[in-house]
Order: C-alpha cells, then structure tokens, then sequence
C-alpha cells in the first residue's frame, strides 16, 4: 500500500489542531475545579476537547488510505506546534535544548516521509 500525499498534510493538520487543543488545555488549567458545573463552565477546557475531537477524525480519516507506519511518526509534529504556540500564547520560552529536540523531530519525521 502507498500512502498519498494528501494523507501527510491531513495527519499534520491534525497535530496543529491537536496542539491547539494543548494550548486550551494549559488555559484550563489555571481555573481547574473539580466540580461538575465548573468543568462545564470551563470554557478553555472544553474548547480544547472539541479540538481534541477533531484532530483525531483529521488523523484518522488518513489511515484508510495511507500506511500507520508511515503516518503516525508524523504526529510527532505535535511536539513542534505546541513549543511554538506556548511561546506565543502562554509566553513561554525556549532554550537551545528544546530547539534541538525540535530540529531532531523535523529531522526524523522527514527521514520517515522521504522513505516512504
């Protein structure tokens, strides 16, 4: 089985969604209650589950055609998305630790992408 190109895009469309969904996770954790009527009030929290939601049918539609030992590796792009977003959003920084984990990702998931 080959596995398209739309496949790829889809599953890291997925991840960007995903690592949004991360970002309102974060968010919600600030007012975390565990109270029912709190959780539904939430609104970061739940924002963050809907995204959640749908990352998952943007990655799985992709599996009916394409191979899952070439397009799960490309979740890992998530880790990529949600470094770059906390700096934007949650003002957080990077040092050159993270930075190299992030070019290693980058590298290992176009190693993963060029072979197949």
């Amino acid at each position: 089985m080959t596995t398209p190109p739309w496949t790829f895009a889809s599953v890291i469309l997925a991840s960007l969604i995903g690592s949004f969904g991360a970002i309102l996770f974060k968010k919600a954790a600030k007012d975390l209650s565990f109270s029912m009527n709190e959780l539904i009030k939430n609104k970061n929290l739940l924002l963050g589950v809907v995204l959640y939601g749908i990352s998952t049918v943007f990655f799985v539609i992709p599996l009916k055609y394409g191979e899952l030992s070439v397009l799960y590796p490309f979740v890992a792009t998530t880790y990529i998305w949600t470094s770059l977003l906390s700096i934007k959003y949650l003002n957080e920084r990077m040092n050159v630790w993270k930075w190299i984990g992030v070019a290693l990702i980058i590298a290992g998931v176009t190693l993963i992408g060029v072979g197949s």
